[in-house]
């Protein structure tokens, strides 16, 4: 994996001499423009400038810049959630009567599937005959997370990206948990990555949003019919193909030109300065995250209340050595286990904690902790959750940066306690 340089997190604002050190928030909606034909050039995509927030704003697009450069891409787009960079990665590609297989199991397993987008979910150690005969002629895509949510198991995405390249699909990646500190998925051969900037990447609880990064990689002109949005003439903008129009980051382009521009999940300005701040110490919170959370995960694995513990950065882990090579600085500070002694003794547990604190929250500076059956996807059968990838005894568990001295005598004395 390439070094990051700690610098880069300051691409995408540059203050000259006299200017201010930190990111400006321009909060405004709109922009002025001197000549009407000013405006009709940038309605034609002919100039690029800002005309109103909905599609660009100075601050957002600073910050995106800071993301797109730590990915190694070449274009960013901000959204409003990690849920919307997710859609907004699909449906940049797919419509109603296509099929994608991989991913979040809400937002594809339900909501896509009620716009007539079919899904296919694979597991994660799914052999390759196994991803090919999932493909079928309206397939349009893969899509992955680096570390898995809830679940942590580690996404080999070198050998997914070439069985999706080889049948000409490009492979989406969401590296919320890993981010680019830890893992850069384009190095592995990813078209896309996605995230929920609102974990790791803010870090503070503060701000919700999402990012969505294109590497620029996938030669969309070569399958042209199957990618008919991007190779063809867009009538909206008066018969411009994407591709012949913007090369290498037709992809992303028409996500701000098009999905933004109708669904207008833009992230706020204000947002976005949270995000700022948060990149700029992400290099050192990470690293911190991940150094915990194996700590406390030793310790776990040892206590006899855990009847099974998921962790890729232990080396009992069936997903470690993937973590070896992926993430070798570290898997991040999230975990997985189940306690013995059922849904009883897992509350009397969850309510005895006094440090860690009960969130849907995850991958925050605070450790807090989420029973996904109890809480976030009470909703589904237990035969769906395991479907998904969510065994109904699994406690997901964030490390933040309190001292990991302190986040075990918290779970120590609520294990006793219950």
């Amino acid at each position: 994996m390439a070094k990051i340089d700690t610098r880069c997190v300051h691409a995408g604002y540059n203050p000259g001499k006299g200017e201010p050190r930190q990111l400006p928030i321009i909060q405004s909606t709109t922009f002025k423009y001197e000549t009407s034909d000013q405006m009709g050039r940038l309605f034609d995509l002919e100039d690029s400038g800002y005309f109103y927030t909905r599609l660009q704003n100075p601050t957002v697009d600073a910050v995106a810049a800071q993301i797109c450069n730590l990915e190694g891409g070449v274009g960013t787009i901000l959204t409003a959630s990690g849920q919307a960079a997710n859609l907004f990665a699909v449906i940049n590609i797919a419509g109603a009567g296509d099929h994608i297989y991989g991913g979040t199991f809400n937002l594809l397993g339900v909501s896509l599937p009620k716009l007539g987008i079919d899904i296919t979910f694979l597991k994660a150690d799914a052999t390759d005959a196994e991803i090919e005969a999932a493909i079928r002629p309206n397939t349009k895509l893969v899509f992955g997370e680096t570390i898995s949510n809830p679940g942590v198991e580690v996404f080999d995405i070198e050998r997914w990206a070439k069985v999706a390249h080889k049948n000409g699909l490009p492979l989406i990646v969401d590296n919320t948990f890993a981010t680019p500190v830890l893992c850069r998925p384009f190095e592995w051969g990813a078209d896309i990555v996605t995230h929920s900037t609102t974990k790791y990447i803010d870090g503070h609880g503060v701000s919700v949003g999402g990012a969505l990064v294109d590497s620029g990689n996938f030669p969309w002109d070569e399958y042209a019919e199957r990618f008919p949005g991007l190779t063809t003439p867009d009538e909206s903008y008066h018969g411009l193909t994407y591709t012949k129009k913007f090369g290498k980051a037709a992809y992303i382009v028409k996500a701000t030109t098009h999905l933004m521009r109708d669904f207008g999940a833009q992230q706020s300005p204000q947002n976005a300065f949270y995000l700022h701040l948060g990149l700029q110490t992400l290099h050192l919170r990470i690293r911190r995250h991940s150094e915990s959370a194996l700590k406390v995960a030793q310790w776990l694995q040892q206590r006899p209340e855990v009847a099974w513990i998921h962790y890729p950065g232990l080396e009992t882990d069936p997903h470690h050595n993937l973590a070896l090579k992926y993430c070798p600085e570290g898997c991040s500070g999230v975990m997985a286990f189940g306690l013995r002694g059922g849904r009883a003794f897992d509350n009397r547990f969850l309510d005895g904690l006094k440090l860690t604190t009960i969130e849907t929250h995850v991958a925050d500076c605070h450790t807090c902790v989420l029973h996904p059956a109890s809480h976030t996807h009470r909703q589904l059968s237990d035969e769906q959750l395991r479907a998904a990838g969510i065994a109904p005894d699994l406690i997901r568990l964030s490390i933040g940066l309190e001292d990991p001295e302190d986040i075990i005598s918290d779970l120590k004395q609520a294990l006793e306690n219950a």
